[in-house]
């Protein structure tokens, strides 16, 4: 894929190899960062070389600098001899019980519009009811054998490609957005997910691609899709939890579909 992310050091690498890489990865200079964190350039440059070793506070205080994944954190605690910070832990543990409890409710709150949890790999984590008949359009049955790529079923010529009208608009969003999550992440199984999805057939462009229906300046991307003997049109919108400290949490996202257009409303109401 075109802008690949730097691969990350190995995990038993050098913390200030990952540092380093991760000020790379985010285009950062040493004095920028620096300056950001509240240390000098010459503390921060020990760091990356290996001539001094980070406390506990201070990798924290630059990946926190550098925007870096909770996940990835913990890996640059623990090269830097220290003990993880962050948990990860199944959304059915106990300790998640209110955290599970609150996406529920968001997800049963959508009705009858569709909406989704995925992580961070976009595996299909939750749904509310009003995913299923969408999700019945779905010709090749594998692609919704567990753990369902909610990517794969959209881009894939056996699952929802097919019905989508505007397909090429919205394959090139989501490839899109895929790309740009993959380097953000730095996440290697992002990037080959892009890659495979990319090279799927992108097929003819639905029947309505010339067809006027709303303008949204650029700015939104629909989804339209054939329903049967309708169209719905949806515009979709992400949530995610604003200060998690489990990794499983900070990784997951709502996607929720809302009608773009009162025929859609009206259909999904009725």
């Amino acid at each position: 894929m075109t802008g690949t992310p730097l691969p990350p050091p190995r995990p038993a690498g050098p913390v200030g190899e990952r540092i380093r890489a991760w000020r790379l990865h985010r285009r950062r200079s040493q004095l920028d960062l620096s300056l950001d964190i509240g240390i000098s350039q010459k503390h921060l440059s020990f760091l990356e070389s290996g001539r001094a070793i980070p406390s506990r506070e201070m990798v924290l205080r630059i990946a926190a600098g550098l925007d870096v994944p909770l996940r990835e954190r913990n890996l640059m605690l623990q090269a830097a001899g220290h003990a993880a910070v962050f948990r990860q832990r199944p959304l059915d543990d106990p300790a998640l019980a209110a955290a599970r409890a609150a996406i529920d409710l968001i997800l049963r709150g959508h009705e009858p519009f569709p909406a989704l949890a995925v992580d961070r790999h976009w595996r299909l984590v939750a749904a509310n009811a009003a995913l299923a008949p969408l999700l019945a359009l779905v010709a090749d049955r594998t692609l919704l054998l567990p753990p369902v790529n909610v990517l794969r079923l959209s881009l894939d010529p056996g699952g929802l490609a097919p019905h989508i009208l505007n397909r090429a608009e919205w394959r090139s969003h989501l490839l899109d957005r895929l790309r740009r999550q993959a380097e953000t992440t730095n996440d290697p199984e992002l990037a080959r997910l892009h890659d495979e999805l990319a090279a799927l057939p992108a097929g003819e462009e639905g029947a309505d691609a010339g067809a006027a229906h709303a303008d949204y300046g650029g700015v939104l991307v629909p989804l339209r899709l054939r329903v049967g003997p309708q169209v719905l049109s949806f515009l979709s919108t992400t949530t995610v939890f604003g200060t998690p400290t489990d990794i499983t949490l900070s990784e997951l996202v709502i996607e929720a579909f809302l009608p773009a257009d009162p025929q859609t409303t009206a259909a999904l109401r009725g």
